[in-house]
């Protein structure tokens, strides 16, 4: 049992790697027009990677994590793992000056709370080989800046996706679209709720939910890409996610 929990440390590298690719798919596909919502969502799964890339390099490391890991890993993925992804969502739900507002004040409020997690002294007694917020910022406060882009993804990611699946399926019955909002619905809650494991010291859930979560998110990408929508009038077509 001990063994298979130490293998699935090792699954981050996995996940990486998918998240990079996926981010240079969404590039090319933001070069095409570059609409802001694509825009945002190559930089939310950029920085998906890079938060299991921190987690890759803890289990690759002898020693486990630094200063610097940690702080990466809590700011990459608990302040930015999923709220870029709904501000791309937002950029499709709103028109572009509201959403341009939100995604303004968002991003005051993240680089508020970046500066205060990287300026909290860390707890040396922490354990060094599992990455989690309880015990190891001094200013235990700063884990609570994480609920309300949590919250931002959950409303405008997940609730937009499902929103939208359900739309499809009103309007059109289902279908590769209805289907490709209910992948990324899915992949978009999965992390959130390895997330939460994550206050108990159970870490190895979350990389097991962000590996799934990623890969059901490009799925559902993939299906929304690779048809066309029918031809009906703009006003009655279901907002796109991907």
């Amino acid at each position: 049992m001990n063994s298979l929990l130490q293998l699935t440390h090792y699954i981050p590298i996995l996940s990486t790697f998918i998240s990079f690719a996926f981010a240079v798919v969404l590039y090319r596909h933001w070069q095409i027009r570059k609409p802001a919502y694509l825009l945002w969502w190559c930089i939310g799964v950029f920085l998906f990677g890079v938060g299991t890339l921190t987690e890759a390099l803890t289990a690759l490391s002898p020693s486990g994590w630094n200063d610097f890991i940690l702080r990466a890993w809590y700011i990459s993925g608990a302040l930015m793992g999923a709220a870029p992804l709904a501000q791309g969502t937002v950029y499709l739900l709103f028109k572009k000056r509201a959403a341009d507002v939100m995604a303004t004040l968002l991003v005051v409020y993240i680089l508020i709370a970046s500066l205060c997690v990287s300026l909290s002294p860390v707890n040396p007694a922490a354990d060094h080989l599992k990455l989690t917020g309880i015990g190891t910022f001094a200013w235990t406060w700063v884990r609570m800046f994480s609920m309300v882009p949590n919250t931002y993804a959950l409303i405008f990611l997940v609730g937009g996706a499902a929103w939208s699946a359900y739309e499809y399926f009103r309007k059109q019955g289902t279908g590769k679209r209805m289907w490709g909002n209910v992948w990324i619905a899915a992949g978009a809650l999965l992390p959130g709720i390895g997330g939460s494991f994550t206050r108990f010291g159970l870490t190895e859930v979350l990389f097991v939910t962000e590996f799934i979560g990623i890969l059901l998110i490009w799925q559902g990408y993939r299906l929304m890409t690779t048809v066309e929508a029918p031809s009906i009038h703009p006003a009655q077509r279901a907002p796109e996610t991907f």
